[in-house]
């Protein structure tokens, strides 16, 4: 009783705190943004590292379905730890682990010793730590605010974010040429340090209860299966952001690069593309957290369907400012569509259980990932404009399709 009282009284205590004085969320968010900082050279680097020693759409496609494929299948375990133990911890070791990947290949390039096996390995290594990190990162912010400051939390970290996106891939891509690529792992591999710095002080989430302590790791993940199934609108929601992002993402993270590569023969223009993407996404999570949507089912589908035909637009453009533009929309788009389906999911969930459901979610979401980033090199080798025009074809016909179904159209 007096554990609950407890637990009663720190939810409202958070509730009632002003944001900006939340010194908790305040600490994580500056930890994580400046880890975010420095994955903006990785971004740049590493796609640019694979065509370089390859040249090759589909080598660059299955190295990221390397990375993929670990993150998926293990995404409920990830979920399931995050519940037993603490999502605090997790998040501290898997950030380690990063570093000293990235260190790794840093130190292989600057040797001039860096082969396809050892990025392979990496992109495998990286997937391995995401199916951890990933849901104990979903769980673990929820966990500093709740209520209706859920939303604006939301917002402030989506929005941090993508300034760092837009600020950072093209100055990422200038001091890759004037320090040399070797230097962008170096000073990810430094970033990622300022996540156990900024977690070190600070709370741990709430563990499974009691009850559950002693119930093995599937018997959990089987429980976060059950909780997804039994409620019919997040079930045919996330099967929704599933089918989408299969159709969306493999073109969008293969094409883009790859584009970059073939036709315009630089890392800038890579970067740019990165930064408006991100400069629309800023922008559409300033504005989710501003305005209250009531028919969130509606926008979500409508916005799904916009997110298609930009998509199509890309690979129809011929100039790195016209790109830029439909990134720039797409990434507007999914940026106002993306805080308020993580708002209405951990509002939903109840609190004990979003690890495991949130490894549920993330699993369904990118589940489909490695065979659409496969698919997609294979696409993006045999003609690139028809991988931009296929995907965002199926990402807008999934939106009509699930705008068929009543439970998505209801939700507020």
């Amino acid at each position: 009783m007096a554990a609950s009282v407890i637990a009663t009284t720190n939810s409202v205590a958070l509730e009632n705190k002003p944001l900006w004085k939340n010194r908790e969320f305040i600490q994580y968010l500056v930890g994580v943004s400046l880890s975010g900082v420095g994955d903006q050279f990785y971004l740049v680097a590493l796609p640019w590292v694979i065509l370089q020693l390859t040249g090759s759409a589909s080598i660059m496609g299955s190295i990221m379905m390397v990375a993929a494929i670990p993150r998926s299948v293990l995404m409920l375990l990830g979920g399931a730890v995050s519940d037993r133990i603490s999502a605090r911890i997790v998040m501290i070791y898997t950030a380690i682990a990063r570093a000293l990947f990235v260190t790794a290949i840093g130190a292989l390039l600057y040797r001039n010793a860096l082969t396809l096996l050892e990025i392979y390995a990496l992109s495998f290594a990286f997937g391995l730590a995401d199916a951890f990190s990933f849901p104990a990162s979903d769980k673990y912010m929820p966990s500093l605010v709740s209520g209706e400051r859920l939303v604006p939390a939301t917002s402030a970290q989506q929005t941090t974010s993508r300034f760092i996106l837009i600020t950072g891939p093209a100055p990422a891509a200038l001091a890759m040429k004037a320090l040399g690529i070797p230097w962008a792992f170096f000073i990810d591999a430094i970033s990622f340090l300022f996540i156990p710095a900024a977690l070190w002080t600070l709370p741990d989430t709430p563990v499974v209860k009691a009850a559950h302590k002693k119930s093995h790791l599937w018997a959990l993940i089987l429980e976060g299966l059950r909780y997804v199934r039994k409620d019919v609108p997040l079930l045919m929601l996330i099967m929704m952001a599933g089918v989408m992002n299969f159709f969306f993402f493999g073109p969008l993270l293969v094409g883009l690069p790859y584009l970059a590569k073939t036709k315009f023969g630089s890392p800038t223009a890579f970067g740019i593309w990165v930064s408006a993407f991100a400069a629309g996404s800023l922008a559409g999570n300033l504005l989710a957290g501003i305005v209250k949507v009531k028919k969130r089912g509606i926008m979500m589908v409508a916005g799904g369907a916009f997110v298609g035909i930009c998509l199509c637009a890309v690979g129809l453009l011929a100039s790195v400012p016209m790109i830029a533009a439909g990134t720039l929309l797409m990434g507007a788009t999914s940026g106002f569509v993306d805080i308020q389906l993580f708002a209405w999911f951990q509002q939903r969930i109840d609190r004990d259980a979003r690890g495991r459901v949130n490894s549920v979610i993330l699993l369904v979401t990118i589940g489909l990932l490695p065979v659409s980033l496969a698919l997609s090199g294979v696409l993006a080798a045999w003609n690139l404009t028809m991988t931009f025009i296929l995907g965002g074809f199926g990402t807008f016909a999934s939106a009509l399709a699930t705008a068929l179904n009543r439970p998505i159209r209801e939700i507020e």
